[in-house]
């Protein structure tokens, strides 16, 4: 949306961006555009690195990518199925292509392109997807509510989920190391700083306790980490010890992980996902417990099935539970 004047004089010019607001709250910590300098330096010593896009080089942050390798740039167009299908030919070639656009267009307009083209090939192909979940206010066009539940469903594929900007720089080389299709959301442009402050390493595939506690274990992914970790504070001042254990990589789960905390005696078990509660990170931890025998209290914090209103991300976020006044508000009720 292009910038708009309030029409009153003296007063300053009001800008708005639902498409790209900032999930960042007021004097958080950030670092611009961790993926597109990430590549960049991943690109310095691997080659075969080479960057597409779908007309979105700058809302997916690769035009930092494109300034320092222009010849392994590829604008395709506003054209998805194109994109996955170039990105999985060059990967036949020996290429490792980093196709970004937004999720909603992976997920859902070039879908059969990547089941078919690279995943059911097994192609090396890294799909790299602005927009996650409830990340922007458009409404249902460009809100990817449902991207976890497709790409879960789908063979070869590994799905990663990161919170914040210290993780996606450290997923950048990891999943450059992994032969084999990877489905991982993306934050750009000024994204939060929060896992640095907890000695946080990423490992594809492993779940991480971010800090423990005995009333309630907070199982999540993606900004619900970041969500999960401030409601944890706001519950320590009503005497409510919680436990976060954050999951970046939604498939293949880490098994060991989750069924050994979900199964410590006494504890409420929360999964908060940016993501519908039909399909993704809850209904996977719920169908992991069922099967391995492990029945604690289970609660879920998630979008609803319905396609979702528009407008902005502070009062959308409230509206559907997960802001995290809403976050500790649940847990609170939940407890009583």
């Amino acid at each position: 949306m292009k910038s708009v004047t309030s029409g009153t004089p003296g007063k300053p010019r009001l800008t708005t961006s639902a498409m790209i607001a900032s999930i960042a709250a007021e004097g958080q910590k950030t670092k611009p555009a961790p993926f597109g300098h990430a590549l960049v330096e991943l690109a310095r010593s691997r080659p075969e690195v080479v960057g597409l896009t779908a007309d979105l080089g700058k809302y997916t942050d690769l035009h930092i990518f494109a300034k320092q390798f222009p010849d392994r740039y590829y604008q395709m167009g506003m054209a998805e199925q194109l994109l996955y299908g170039a990105a999985s030919g060059m990967a036949a070639e020996g290429f490792m292509p980093f196709a970004t656009t937004y999720a909603v267009f992976a997920s859902r307009r070039a879908y059969d392109f990547i089941h078919q083209t690279i995943a059911e090939e097994d192609r090396n192909v890294k799909i790299v997807c602005a927009l996650p979940g409830l990340t922007s206010g458009y409404g249902p066009s460009h809100q990817a509510a449902e991207d976890l539940a497709l790409f879960r469903a789908m063979p070869n594929m590994t799905v990663i989920d990161p919170c914040d900007a210290h993780e996606i720089e450290q997923i950048v080389p990891a999943i450059a190391a992994h032969h084999g299709p990877v489905y991982m959301r993306l934050l750009r442009g000024q994204v939060p700083l929060v896992l640095d402050e907890y000695n946080y390493q990423f490992s594809l595939g492993r779940a991480s306790l971010i800090r423990d506690g005995q009333d309630v274990l907070i199982i999540s992914s993606g900004i619900m980490t970041m969500r999960a970790l401030e409601a944890a504070k706001e519950l320590a001042g009503d005497s409510v010890d919680v436990a976060v254990l954050h999951v970046p990589t939604i498939k293949p789960l880490d098994h060991g992980a989750i069924l050994r905390e979900a199964a410590k005696p006494c504890r409420l078990v929360v999964v908060a996902e940016n993501h519908t509660i039909i399909g993704g990170l809850g209904e996977a931890i719920a169908a992991l417990l069922m099967r391995s025998g492990v029945h604690p209290a289970f609660r879920q914090i998630a979008l609803p099935d319905e396609f979702l209103a528009a407008g902005a991300l502070t009062t959308l976020h409230d509206r559907y539970g997960i802001s995290t006044a809403e976050v500790t508000r649940q847990i609170k009720g939940w407890l009583r």
